[in-house]
């Protein structure tokens, strides 16, 4: 029988560390990851070290995240400005004397290479749910264009770099901000109907809008080059449709049971380009087939409906937009890189989260995680 004057063991010391973690949460995360380190071991095959990287890089952001969620959100809240203002600080200071790779000027030398642009991804829905916060109960119309602002201006600086792909997944996270915090219906369908007639033009008039020497204006060369690869693919199937019609034919290729685990031909001939990237779910689906994609589907939908539940039940304001926010990036992500390689959007590089190689995005996710876990301890805390 253990006396009252013996020291607490190794586990009660150390248990209290892992009251912020959300079960549920937790288990869709450690499904995806894990899906990821398959993935990556058999379409990173001859990448070098690619799979190794990969878990040191699933490391280090599952350390961001065990730390994060220690932090209460109140805290959190008082990082908003600073790491707004830093992030479009850095973001100007790119536009100025920022390095260019690939025609793209995304980058900054800071002693070690940082890309700002991913900062945002997280300081954006931060800042506007600080805002929002503030103005809780005497909200007005001027409110709203002040987050509009807020939100323009670091998503017009990464559009000028240009990077389609992360000025996307920051514009869908402060727009799910804005729209959390009550935005009237009437200033959201116009857009969206303005949206879907100029897809149906777009669509309807290709032939003629696609055509040799036909500029469209506000979009770069290369976005739209994407888009009417999109709507055609074989119009240039050796160079700008090559990514898609490969990423089609590996996805048909796999049928409901998939070729089996590295067994893919498309993904180990090489013909998948980008297979441990952007295109990684062209090779999940080789060798996974349509019974792997919809579990991998039904992982992403359990963490996006336990993220929302998580908003759902917050305290305050601030956590319950920061909370949907964060969510809603996980939607994006991988609907988006989901949707590009199937030939449903135009390909805009964005990851496959948990599953895609990338150091700086498995870090921005592990952060995510930690917000959310962070939200969810709040919350127990408060009830206990």
């Amino acid at each position: 029988m253990a006396s009252v004057f013996d020291p607490p063991s190794l586990w009660r010391r150390i248990a209290p560390w892992f009251q912020g973690f959300d079960g549920p949460l937790a288990f869709a995360v450690f499904i995806l990851a894990c899906a990821g380190m398959l993935t990556m071991y058999s379409s990173g095959f001859d990448h070098g070290t690619r799979f190794e990287d990969h878990g040191r890089n699933m490391l280090i952001a599952a350390g961001i995240m065990f730390v994060v969620a220690q932090v209460p959100p109140q805290r959190l809240m008082t990082l908003a400005v600073p790491l707004y203002v830093a992030g479009v600080g850095l973001l100007v200071a790119v536009a100025v004397f920022g390095i260019t790779k690939k025609g793209a000027r995304r980058w900054i030398n800071l002693g070690v290479t940082v890309q700002p642009s991913e900062i945002l991804k997280i300081a954006m829905p931060l800042m506007l749910a600080w805002w929002f916060q503030k103005r809780e109960g005497q909200l007005q119309p001027l409110d709203f264009g002040v987050a509009g602002l807020l939100l323009a201006l670091p998503v017009g600086l990464i559009v000028k770099q240009p990077d389609l792909g992360t000025s996307l997944l920051v514009l869908a996270a402060g727009l799910s901000v804005i729209f959390f915090a009550g935005v009237r219906w009437k200033l959201v369908i116009p857009p969206v109907i303005l949206g879907v007639i100029g897809i149906v033009l777009i669509v309807f008039f290709e032939p003629s809008l696609c055509a040799d020497g036909v500029r469209w204006p506000v979009l770069h060369d290369y976005q739209q080059q994407r888009i009417c690869t999109l709507l055609d693919p074989t119009r240039d199937p050796l160079g700008k449709g090559f990514h898609i019609i490969q990423g089609m034919i590996a996805i048909g290729s796999g049928g409901v049971f998939g070729v089996g685990f590295m067994q893919g031909t498309q993904t180990h001939l090489e013909f998948i380009p980008e297979r441990t990237t952007d295109f990684i779910f062209a090779a999940f689906s080789e060798e996974f087939g349509l019974l792997g994609n919809l579990l991998l589907i039904a992982a992403f939908i359990f963490l996006i409906l336990r993220g929302l539940a998580i908003a759902l039940e917050a305290s305050t304001l601030f956590s319950r937009l920061l909370a949907g926010s964060v969510t809603m990036i996980f939607f994006v992500y991988a609907f988006v890189n989901m949707g590009m390689v199937s030939g449903i959007v135009p390909v805009v590089g964005v990851p496959l989260p948990f599953i895609s190689y990338g150091g700086t995005a498995m870090v921005t996710l592990g952060l995510a995680i930690g917000i959310l876990m962070s939200i969810a301890n709040s919350k127990r805390l408060v009830q206990s």
